[in-house]
């Protein structure tokens, strides 16, 4: 069976976000720890990584575009990112008491969800459970999926208000 040409941009395109997303939590993570500026950091990925072969792991060409914007705009709505999150974590435990990665990773998701509603929700939330499994275990990628849940339901709550494939009469 062949795919439509458009289906198959549709993948890559895909693809490419997914990459770009993962890219982003890296660049965020380095940033975090090596105190990298942003300029450094989205030049040093874009030559050095992105589409690479870095210690023997390949990397997936990103939409260069995507990754820079998530980047640019968790750095730029850092401020606004951190207090959601804060609100969204169960009991006593800050943000600031978050592993350096899972700190990126729920930034990016942050952002995402908050400026990006041409994305899906769920996508969004799935897309970044996925990136977290990349780098922890089992029970804080739960974490990471309970509070991008959390927040995508409270930032687009429109999209939870019907179920998928419920049409509305």
């Amino acid at each position: 069976m062949s795919r439509a040409p458009n289906d198959m941009q549709g993948e890559r395109k895909a693809n490419r976000r997914g990459a770009a997303r993962l890219a982003a939590v890296q660049a965020l993570y380095q940033m975090d720890l090596a105190g990298t500026g942003v300029a450094d950091i989205l030049a040093q990925f874009e030559s050095h990584w992105i589409g690479r072969e870095v210690e023997g792991e390949q990397y997936l060409p990103a939409e260069a575009a995507y990754f820079r914007d998530l980047v640019n705009g968790v750095i730029a709505e850092q401020r606004t990112l951190d207090p959601m999150i804060d609100a969204a974590l169960q009991g006593n435990w800050p943000l600031k008491r978050i592993e350096t990665i899972i700190r990126a990773v729920l930034r990016a998701g942050a952002y995402e969800l908050d400026k990006k509603p041409d994305v899906p929700a769920r996508v969004v939330v799935s897309e970044y459970v996925d990136v977290a499994h990349a780098f922890v275990d089992r029970e804080e990628v739960g974490m990471v999926n309970a509070v991008l849940d959390q927040l995508a339901r409270n930032l687009r709550a429109a999209e939870f208000d019907k179920v998928p494939g419920e049409s509305k009469i």
